[in-house]
Protein backbone atom coordinates (compact mmCIF):
# COMPACT_ATOMS: atom_id res chain seq x y z
CA UNK A 1 0.00 0.00 0.00
CA UNK A 2 1.34 3.39 -1.00
CA UNK A 3 0.97 5.99 1.77
CA UNK A 4 -0.08 9.39 0.30
CA UNK A 5 2.68 11.99 0.35
CA UNK A 6 0.33 14.58 1.86
CA UNK A 7 -0.39 12.34 4.85
CA UNK A 8 3.27 11.48 5.32
CA UNK A 9 4.30 15.14 5.35
CA UNK A 10 1.48 16.07 7.72
CA UNK A 11 2.44 13.29 10.15
CA UNK A 12 6.08 14.47 10.16
CA UNK A 13 5.04 18.06 10.89
CA UNK A 14 2.47 17.01 13.49
CA UNK A 15 5.01 14.82 15.29
CA UNK A 16 7.61 17.62 15.39
CA UNK A 17 5.12 20.39 16.18
CA UNK A 18 7.03 22.85 14.05
CA UNK A 19 10.03 22.65 11.75
CA UNK A 20 11.69 24.42 8.87
CA UNK A 21 11.27 23.40 5.26
CA UNK A 22 14.90 22.22 5.06
CA UNK A 23 14.44 20.05 8.18
CA UNK A 24 11.34 18.53 6.60
CA UNK A 25 13.16 17.81 3.34
CA UNK A 26 16.02 16.18 5.28
CA UNK A 27 13.61 14.05 7.32
CA UNK A 28 11.79 12.86 4.20
CA UNK A 29 15.06 12.09 2.41
CA UNK A 30 16.28 10.19 5.47
CA UNK A 31 13.10 8.06 5.35
CA UNK A 32 13.71 7.30 1.68
CA UNK A 33 10.91 9.48 0.29
CA UNK A 34 12.06 11.10 -2.96
CA UNK A 35 10.50 14.56 -3.22
CA UNK A 36 11.29 17.67 -5.19
CA UNK A 37 11.03 21.24 -3.97
CA UNK A 38 8.01 21.81 -6.25
CA UNK A 39 6.19 18.75 -4.85
CA UNK A 40 6.89 19.91 -1.31
CA UNK A 41 5.60 23.42 -2.09
CA UNK A 42 2.38 22.07 -3.63
CA UNK A 43 1.78 19.68 -0.74
CA UNK A 44 2.38 22.39 1.86
CA UNK A 45 -0.03 24.68 0.00
CA UNK A 46 -2.68 21.93 0.02
CA UNK A 47 -2.18 21.32 3.74
CA UNK A 48 -2.38 25.05 4.43
CA UNK A 49 -5.61 25.36 2.44
CA UNK A 50 -7.08 22.44 4.42
CA UNK A 51 -6.16 24.31 7.61
CA UNK A 52 -3.83 21.58 8.89
CA UNK A 53 -0.56 23.54 8.85
CA UNK A 54 0.61 27.13 8.86
CA UNK A 55 3.59 28.18 6.76
CA UNK A 56 5.39 31.45 7.40
CA UNK A 57 8.65 32.94 6.18
CA UNK A 58 11.51 33.13 8.69
CA UNK A 59 14.11 34.53 6.29
CA UNK A 60 14.30 35.02 2.56
CA UNK A 61 15.11 31.34 1.95
CA UNK A 62 13.69 29.59 5.02
CA UNK A 63 10.10 28.80 5.98
CA UNK A 64 8.67 27.75 9.33
CA UNK A 65 5.98 25.08 9.19
CA UNK A 66 3.66 24.61 12.17
CA UNK A 67 0.99 22.00 12.77
CA UNK A 68 -2.38 23.47 13.67
CA UNK A 69 -4.66 21.89 16.22
CA UNK A 70 -7.77 20.59 14.51
CA UNK A 71 -10.99 21.09 16.45
CA UNK A 72 -13.02 17.89 16.06
CA UNK A 73 -16.26 19.21 17.55
CA UNK A 74 -19.06 19.57 15.00
CA UNK A 75 -20.45 23.03 14.34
Amino acid sequence: MNYPLRNLIYEKIKHAGNMTDSELMNALTKDGVPITEAELDKTLLDLEIYGLVRVSWMTKDKRRIEARLVDSTPV
